[in-house]
């Protein structure tokens, strides 16, 4: 899709949003809002070199949200045809006409609503046709089976997308979003029998220009696989434990979780109440950036309008805000603090408790004898009582070095103290993610094996 046809999509979007706003004001609401998309996409997947899917989509999506003063119905569809509109308002209007009054329903306040909209880089539509898409399948795909250790191949996909958006509300605000993102992944298996492995790489992007070489990704996924083979399982103890920056995210995900709004007003999170208070180290410093130029989830408003900002989360190891909505701060006493919708690039600064900044190798020279996490499994996380129990693979390493692979592993303890014991965070930023962190040093876990 051209520049030109996005912006007369939107256009289009935001005309018919506002006209059902109108029409639901004018059928009895006090308030209403709509979010309208339009997705498109491209996905060829490739498995020893022939081609097994070719998937086209493009999907429509409308929502409507009405409130008649404290009653909340919604109502959505995938048909944009005028009888399928009709319907949708109608349904929203009788489901609101119903429910029970929620004091802490409605829109988010109209002085909140973004009034400035900055280009942030997030359009960079991929001309990809089925061929071209088919070819650089196979080339990943074969780059990766090139290497000698790799006895079979799972495949290779390629993927192209973009996506438009309007969110608008009875307030009189209009918001437009579009924005693309791209993927190329191939997933691979080294050895034989009982002894074989499987691993893989992938790169997501929002301009298909920062792709690395085609073959580049291939490569890392066939070095990947063969790396764990022959692996081993530990002996149960408890040592330091370094995730690697792929997964590392997963552990500012579930702080992320346990700072939200849902969890909070519910009383289901261990950082319940820690608002001005230390749950992590003092070097470490965490902060929403939202206007970052093509960011994975930059955005000039959230899913409710409101304006976004930087804002820091930790700052020297001290929670400073919880992550909210207008419906969970109103549940808390608070104020929304722009986050409906979620988290706009969380950036987490390198850095360690001896002031250095230290890249992955002095990381490995940092924790000595430890366990380097690359994979995780499972979902034992309790956000409640941040209890944290999961199966791992990776890397056993000693005197700083890497010195064999392991598998069938458990990691455990309770995020409360997994935090508390963070040694330091890398300089090797994973940039396929909205959370940007680097590899991070817990000091002691439990590793449960053999």
């Amino acid at each position: 899709m051209t520049a030109d046809d996005s912006a007369a999509e939107l256009d289009r979007l935001a005309e018919l949003a506002e006209d059902v706003i109108r029409r639901a004001r004018a059928a009895g609401a006090s308030q209403a809002d709509v979010a309208a998309s339009v997705s498109s996409g491209l996905a060829v997947n490739v498995r020893l070199g022939e081609v097994e899917t070719v998937e086209r989509n493009r999907d429509r999506g409308f929502g409507l949200t009405v409130y008649f003063g404290q009653r909340k119905g919604s109502a959505s569809t995938a048909d944009l045809k005028p009888a399928s509109i009709e319907a949708t308002i109608a349904q929203a209007c009788a489901i609101a006409r119903y429910t029970e009054p929620d004091p802490c329903a409605g829109l988010a306040d109209a002085e909140l609503m973004q009034k400035d909209f900055p280009d942030l880089d997030l359009w960079h539509p991929w001309q990809l046709d089925v061929d071209r898409a088919i070819e650089i399948g196979r080339e990943v795909e074969a780059a990766g089976r090139a290497n000698t250790a790799i006895t079979n191949s799972e495949g290779a996909s390629v993927q192209g997308g973009d996506a438009l958006g309007v969110y608008a509300n009875s307030h009189g605000f209009v918001g437009r979003e579009r924005g693309t993102h791209h993927s190329i992944s191939c997933s691979l298996i080294a050895g034989k029998g009982d002894a074989m492995q499987r691993d893989g790489w992938y790169e997501y992007v929002r301009d298909a220009r920062g792709f690395p070489a085609f073959a580049a990704i291939g490569r890392k996924a066939a070095e990947r696989t063969q790396a764990r083979l022959d692996a081993r399982r530990l002996a149960t103890r408890e040592c330091p434990v370094l995730f690697a920056p792929e997964v590392a995210r997963s552990l500012w995900g579930h702080l992320l979780a346990a700072v939200s709004g849902g969890s909070l007003y519910r009383r289901a999170s261990f950082l319940l109440d820690h608002a001005g208070k230390t749950v992590l180290p003092a070097f470490v410093d965490i902060v929403e950036k939202p206007f970052l130029p093509g960011g994975h989830a930059s955005a000039a408003f959230d899913g409710e309008g409101v304006a976004t900002r930087e804002s820091s989360l930790v700052e020297r190891g001290v929670l400073q805000r919880y992550v909210l909505g207008s419906y969970s701060a109103r549940k808390l006493g608070l104020q929304t603090t722009g986050n409906a919708g979620g988290v706009h690039n969380l950036v987490v600064a390198p850095g360690s408790v001896d002031g250095a900044v230290p890249g992955f190798e002095a990381l490995l020279r940092k924790m000595g004898t430890g366990l380097l996490v690359t994979e995780l499994i499972g979902q034992g996380v309790s956000i409640v009582t941040g209890d944290y129990s999961r199966g791992a693979a990776g890397f056993w390493v000693e005197h700083g070095k890497v010195a064999y692979p392991v598998q069938e592993i458990t990691i455990a303890g309770n995020l409360r103290d997994i935090f508390m014991d963070v040694q330091a965070i890398g300089s090797d930023v994973d940039p396929r993610s909205s959370i940007l962190t680097g590899s991070v040093l817990v000091g002691m876990m439990t590793v449960a094996g053999e």
